[in-house]
């Protein structure tokens, strides 16, 4: 059987989330919490006012969920340990004759941090594909959603310190990464990219996942982050990472035009250098829902170059500052689930 992740851009049936619930990365006290909630609400909201969403919530949160989400928002009943759905959740994928199936990936607590114990998450992938009545495609890799980006055409992005990392995969090899997801996602050519970006290497960080760092609109396209200011470890991190990519060619041997989308211009929070990065968007039916900073000059330049890259779609923006201070943004926190062909 081969197997084949579509495109984010794919027509799609419905988008999974999982709401918060209390703990390391929802944050301490009661305006801390209240603000998670209503980051995760929002996004939740924008995407329900154009397709289907399934939000995944633990017993402790439901009179909540009820209240914050709109009606529209189909709530499944079960216990979580986290809630960024694309991590801990399925990779959605087609068969040969079009069918829909989902990619199980070993989650282990993004390499086993110690603020979290995976152990109800471990099997979210199995639980959802029983509810959407599809196939699971079994897999020893330790991988989460948000450390792999696809074009659709054989192209895949991915990150050394992630699946080559030995928190996740310490038996493992470039080569053999590459098989396994040329078997459940049909690459054909894997891209690998040094590192992520700095502050995702903190306590509440991925360890690199390349949804915040580069991304695949299309194609032979790419947008990738870009840090301007030479202050911030990462502009030279995006300096190497762009120098990479000029060289590379994707699966069908062109090379790469590369979209530059600059980082807002802030540069820290309290806890030191941000990652805030306008690639972590989600593409939906008709629309992109859109990372905002509270900048207005730099999120209207960020909607304006993510609307030349998916011409057709609305580019729709919420506040992702609250998403980026507990370690990832609008991506990491939903997952698509693609019409079947």
């Amino acid at each position: 059987m081969t197997w084949h992740m579509p495109a984010e851009t794919a027509p799609q049936d419905r988008v999974w989330m999982a709401f918060p619930r209390e703990g390391a990365t929802l944050g301490e006290g009661s305006a801390a919490r209240e603000a998670g909630y209503a980051a995760w609400a929002a996004v939740a909201n924008a995407i329900a006012a154009r397709q289907p969403v399934t939000m995944i919530v633990d017993p402790t949160e439901v009179v909540r969920a009820r209240r914050m989400l709109d009606g529209a928002i189909e709530i499944v009943e079960r216990r979580i340990d986290d809630f960024w759905l694309r991590d801990s959740g399925p990779t959605f994928v087609h068969d040969v004759q079009g069918g829909l199936a989902a990619v199980d990936w070993i989650f282990n607590g993004w390499g086993g941090a110690d603020w979290t114990s995976a152990a109800h998450d471990r099997d979210l992938a199995r639980f959802i594909a029983g509810i959407a009545g599809v196939p699971l495609v079994p897999s020893l890799l330790v991988n989460e959603g948000g450390g792999i980006h696809v074009d659709g055409a054989g192209t895949l992005l991915a990150t050394e310190t992630v699946q080559l990392g030995v928190e996740r995969n310490p038996h493992a090899d470039a080569g053999r990464v590459a098989e396994e997801f040329a078997r459940t996602l049909g690459a054909e050519k894997t891209i690998w990219l040094p590192r992520g970006l700095t502050r995702d290497y903190d306590a509440f960080g991925t360890r690199g996942h390349v949804d915040i760092v580069a991304c695949l609109p299309q194609p032979g396209v790419i947008l990738l982050h870009q840090q301007r200011d030479a202050s911030h470890p990462d502009h030279a991190v995006m300096q190497a990472i762009r120098a990479q990519l000029e060289g590379e060619t994707d699966a069908q041997g062109r090379r790469f035009e590369i979209i530059d989308i600059p980082a807002p211009a802030a540069l820290t929070d309290a806890h030191g250098f941000v990652d805030y990065s306008y690639i972590n968007h989600l593409v939906i039916n008709g629309a992109v829902i859109a990372c905002t900073f509270g900048e207005d000059a730099a999120d209207a330049q960020a909607r304006d170059i993510l609307g030349q890259a998916y011409p057709g779609r609305a580019v729709v923006g919420v506040d992702a500052r609250e998403l980026f201070a507990r370690g990832g943004g609008i991506h990491c926190i939903t997952q698509q689930q693609p019409s079947p062909r």
